[in-house]
């Protein structure tokens, strides 16, 4: 599957509408990033059952923000809706497979677990009993490569 470019309008329904999301944050004048794309390319001709996005942050300033972008390139990795790894730097080829395999990987029913006790957790420490918080889900399962 080809890389397809999204707005900020499309980031939610992106992620909540498949499996796996793997989102390339870029700029055209960025050196690192114009290298990072022809890798980013090729993986998701390799991998058709992700979805390989990318947003301009020049084009989409407030999702870059709201995404907490500080460096460019940065790649992002959802699974079921739950990031499970943020990290900026153009990675090499190799790299990249290894995180898509580790993402496939990922024991979900855990990952969604650990979500729920860190919600529980930080809405106890907040005196909310609901058991529910604000902000994104961040499994951060992934380990850093």
């Amino acid at each position: 599957m080809a890389t397809v470019d999204i707005r900020g309008e499309q980031f939610a329904s992106t992620i909540e509408g498949n499996d796996i999301v793997l989102v390339d944050f870029w700029a055209e004048w960025c050196g690192p990033c114009r290298q990072f794309a022809p890798t980013f390319s090729a993986a998701s001709e390799k991998h058709p059952d992700v979805v390989f996005a990318k947003v301009d942050t020049e084009a989409e300033q407030q999702l870059a923000a709201e995404a907490g972008i500080s460096s460019i390139p940065t790649l992002m990795a959802f699974r079921e809706k739950v990031l499970v790894f943020s990290q900026p730097g153009a990675l090499p080829a190799a790299q990249l497979e290894q995180v898509i395999d580790a993402v496939k990987a990922l024991d979900m029913e855990e990952v969604h677990a650990h979500v729920a006790r860190s919600q529980a957790e930080a809405a106890a420490a907040a005196g909310n009993t609901s058991g529910k918080t604000a902000g994104p889900q961040d499994g951060s399962q992934i380990p850093d490569f």
